[in-house]
């Protein structure tokens, strides 16, 4: 291992003066480890079996770490605050390289003492959060109450510190955010969702929400209507495209999509009903959404092209006449989209690329006030080779992800200057395995835990499908419910 790859004693790694030329440093030392060590990082656990890994790595790291229980493996390799390291052998000054400088180069990961305190807010019911109505826990779980009702408070304070009481709500998956935002703080919000199912499926539970509320309303002999009192959250199905205007994205907002528009009716929590609702919903959502970002334009000149398009040409002046509809139907959208209501855009999850497409928008458009963003899932980026990570809804059909043109903006690495270093690229699994938490598996390796089982169970069966279907190679397979406990035919 060479001396240059451990980080040097004048920097001091991750603090807040962290200079551009430190970042870029650090930048270089992580592409030229990363590359040297890419068979390792490239490589999927159930391939230490099916593709033999062991025997590729040097002949004297095998001698030393075959031997190795899993919690010296814990102790050892993986964790970096571990001081008591009495190693049963001599390890070659490669190895003790490596384990060095990948600590050493490594993001921090301390967790804070109080993210180590089960909220007070859980202390009376572990799955149901005292400080969340009940109206606001259902269909949700714990970890998902926690952190709608911390961030929709964040997203309060900011509305009423920027005088903004418009909020949308980027990648709102079934709208547990959006709700409590609108029903619970009183937002005026605007959800946009690229998944169509899910945009159905936040709809529908408005409507459980609002029947529950109607409810409380007869009881305390209430006749008012809900709508005159509370915002009702308005659903937009699209995909938001990460190189679109901030024109466009407006555009997108007004005329994505008419669900929730109005109140929907509370018609009770029946399945049949909201089965048939579902559908009416789905329907309106596909035929009012236009999710094609710099392609698609709002009703006013939809609707002029429609009533153009049946009128028979005039003598003399029809080229001047149309050309002055088209002029002030322009200037009317133009209008339309500068007069939209300044908002603070937020997003809970903003997986993949959506993260880095808030920032954008937050930055270009002039109406975005304030910005929320809880990032996650950093893995799914997209890149030239995996323009379409796994779990992510497909862009639609008018962009072609795979391009360079379209990578040239966004995607990873985010950083323009890191693109040109050598060695920069990363697999989908090398950053799934830099997001996931190491934690848990030095942990799982201490305590000897039988969940390691199913990695061999995993291997065996992709060993069995390969065979089979060569073609299937590192297929996604279900995963299932203490599968280690079980037999592996079974």
């Amino acid at each position: 291992m060479s001396v240059e790859l451990s980080a040097a004693p004048d920097v001091e790694m991750f603090t807040p003066s962290f200079s551009s030329d430190q970042q870029k440093e650090l930048a270089k030392r992580l592409t030229t480890f990363l590359s040297e060590y890419s068979y390792l990082t490239d490589s999927f656990i159930i391939e230490f079996f099916s593709e033999d890994l062991w025997h590729r790595l040097p002949r004297t790291w095998q001698t030393v770490l075959q031997d190795l229980s899993y919690p010296q493996i814990a102790d050892l390799l993986l964790d970096a605050s571990h001081k008591d390291r009495r190693y049963p052998s001599v390890w070659p000054l490669s190895l003790l390289a490596f384990r060095a400088t990948a600590h050493a180069l490594a993001f921090p990961r301390e967790r804070r003492v109080s993210d180590s305190v089960k909220p007070e807010e859980f202390v009376e019911n572990q799955s149901q959060s005292s400080l969340l109505r009940h109206i606001f826990r259902k269909h949700v779980k714990p970890k998902k109450q926690h952190e709608i009702r911390k961030l929709g408070m964040l997203v309060k304070q900011l509305s009423d510190q920027t005088g903004c009481r418009s909020v949308v709500d980027v990648g709102s998956g079934q709208g547990h955010l959006t709700r409590f935002l609108s029903f619970g703080l009183g937002l005026s919000v605007t959800a946009i969702e690229a998944d169509h199912t899910l945009v159905c499926m936040a709809s529908r539970y408005d409507s459980e929400l609002l029947w529950v509320l109607q409810k409380e309303k007869q009881k305390q002999n209430c006749l008012s209507q809900l709508s005159e009192t509370l915002p009702i959250p308005r659903h937009v199905a699209g995909w938001v495209n990460p190189k679109a205007s901030w024109e466009v994205f407006i555009k997108q907002l007004k005329s994505g999509g008419h669900v929730g528009d109005g109140p929907p009716t509370p018609s009770g929590p029946s399945k049949k009903r909201l089965r048939g609702c579902d559908q009416q919903i789905c329907s309106d959502v596909i035929q009012t959404s236009h999710s094609h970002g710099s392609t698609h334009h709002d009703g006013l000149s939809q609707d002029f092209n429609k009533k153009e398009a049946k009128k028979e040409p005039s003598a003399g002046n029809c080229c001047s006449g149309n050309h002055r509809v088209y002029e002030e139907a322009a200037n009317q959208e133009e209008n339309s989209v500068q007069e939209y209501p300044d908002f603070v855009l937020t997003g809970l999850h903003a997986c993949g690329d959506l993260s880095a497409t808030l920032l954008r928008h937050f930055v270009s458009c002039p109406h975005v006030r304030g910005i929320t963003s809880v990032a996650c899932c950093y893995m799914k980026i997209t890149t030239k080779e995996n323009p379409t990570p796994p779990g992510l809804v497909t862009p639609p059909s008018s962009f072609t992800p795979g391009s360079e043109s379209f990578l040239s903006d966004f995607g990873y690495p985010m950083s323009s200057w890191v693109q040109t270093l050598p060695g920069h690229q990363l697999s989908y699994k090398a950053r799934e395995g830099a997001c996931h938490a190491v934690e848990d598996y030095v942990r799982r390796l201490r305590e000897g835990s039988e969940l390691l089982r199913t990695h061999c169970y995993r291997a065996m069966l992709e060993t069995f499908v390969r065979d089979t279907r060569p073609d299937l190679r590192r297929a996604g397979i279900q995963t299932i419910k203490k599968a280690h406990l079980l037999p592996f035919t079974e």
